[in-house]
């Protein structure tokens, strides 16, 4: 989708520091509803994702969480540079930065000392660890977040290897936090005036997402495990692997039986409660594995959905990405020109949606045009970009 029309977050202006994922899936989302965007660069290099190392799918990775931007490349090892970026910040909403705690202070931009200048500001960080405590000054990422927050070490059965989950969960998870926390900071602005320091971190995100399994170590000492539930499993079927979650039904091993036309295994000892399944799960899965196999996918899936048992196909992600409801969902964004293409916001507001509005920047692109709606007159943008303060 792609528009001109004012967002829910029109005239909101945001200076963006942050780089690789957990700000700039954040700040796109601001961009996405209107926001104002501008991405502070460093000349020559740019965003750590404009070069992630994956090859081929660099630019990829790069437009897939920097549309709705605009790119000033500066460098802030200058003085010019740091004046005039904090010359930005002074008109600026929103700032956004997801460097190690100190870095920006180092850079000489603490917030105390801009939103004494403009004291609506707010200040949004993320980072790996927070910015107190033992692990504050560590270097923060995706995996190490999965792992330092017992979430790498939970797997659905103990005999099963530890493993790095393949997509950025830490990551993403923390952007939202993040973009949600700059959403409460600008409503409380509208109320009192004021802004304040918004922080999240990837640690604190993951222990977030495991909301009930910690509630119930913390209150009960137990361990809460949905992937180790009995019959909630992956299943091979003659054509392709299907998902079932065998739950929320008085005896869902029954209905699974009679979907597959087996005979009832639940009048078994050792699998009639739910207690004899898990002793004995390893049995259980071996004859729902044979049964299963003997199976189409579409057979199965019917005869499950018949009997309320839950269930979908295992898919690949382009498989999910070309179906049906992924279209009706508008989940697939396009440049008008069709040359970049990525996944759209998976936010819908009815009156107000998020859109496409500018294509993912080159690096420096909009540095003219950004200083100029800040009011920066052309002689000054020539002389910074003579001296090599801006590309």
């Amino acid at each position: 989708m792609t528009t001109t029309t004012p967002g829910p977050l029109t005239g909101i202006r945001v200076i963006d520091f942050s780089q690789a994922m957990l700000g700039p899936a954040a700040t796109m989302s601001l961009g996405d509803f209107g926001a104002d965007v501008v991405k502070i660069e460093r000349i020559g290099r740019g965003d750590l994702s404009r070069s992630s190392g994956q090859g081929a799918v660099d630019d990829a990775v790069f437009a897939g969480m920097n549309r709705n931007k605009r790119s000033l490349a500066v460098d802030l090892r200058q003085d010019e540079g740091r004046d005039l970026v904090r010359g930005l910040i002074s008109q600026a909403d929103v700032v956004v930065s997801n460097f190690r705690p100190g870095v920006m202070e180092r850079m000489g931009l603490a917030y105390e000392e801009l939103a004494a200048e403009n004291p609506g500001l707010i200040w949004a960080c993320g980072s790996g660890y927070g910015h107190r405590g033992p692990d504050a000054g560590k270097p923060g990422q995706d995996v190490l977040a999965q792992a330092v927050s017992g979430l790498m070490a939970r797997r659905s059965r103990p005999d099963e290897p530890l493993r790095v989950y393949p997509t950025c969960l830490a990551d993403y998870t923390a952007a939202m936090h993040l973009l949600s926390g700059i959403l409460l900071a600008l409503l409380d602005r509208q109320r009192t005036g004021k802004g304040q320091v918004v922080e999240v971190s990837l640690l604190d995100s993951m222990l977030g997402m495991q909301m009930q399994e910690a509630a119930a170590w913390l209150t009960a000492g137990a361990d809460l495990n949905w992937g180790a539930m009995p019959l909630t499993a992956v299943f091979e079927t003659r054509d392709r692997p299907i998902v079932v979650v065998g739950a929320f039904r008085e005896n869902p091993l029954r209905d699974i039986c009679e979907a597959l036309g087996i005979g009832d295994l639940s009048t078994e000892p050792r699998f009639s409660t739910l207690d004899a399944m898990k002793a004995n799960v390893t049995e259980l899965r071996a004859l729902l594995d044979a049964a299963f196999r003997e199976q189409p996918s579409e057979l199965c899936l019917t005869e499950l959905t018949a009997r309320d048992i839950l269930c979908a196909p295992v898919v690949q992600m382009h498989e999910a990405l070309a179906s049906e409801q992924a279209a009706q969902n508008d989940m697939v964004w396009r440049s008008e020109d069709d040359a970049t293409v990525v996944v759209g916001s998976p936010v819908h507001l009815s009156r107000s949606p998020g859109a496409w509005r500018l294509r993912p920047p080159a690096l420096g692109a909009d540095g003219e045009a950004v200083l100029t709606d800040y009011g920066v007159d052309t002689d000054t943008v020539s002389r910074l970009r003579a001296n090599g303060v801006i590309a």
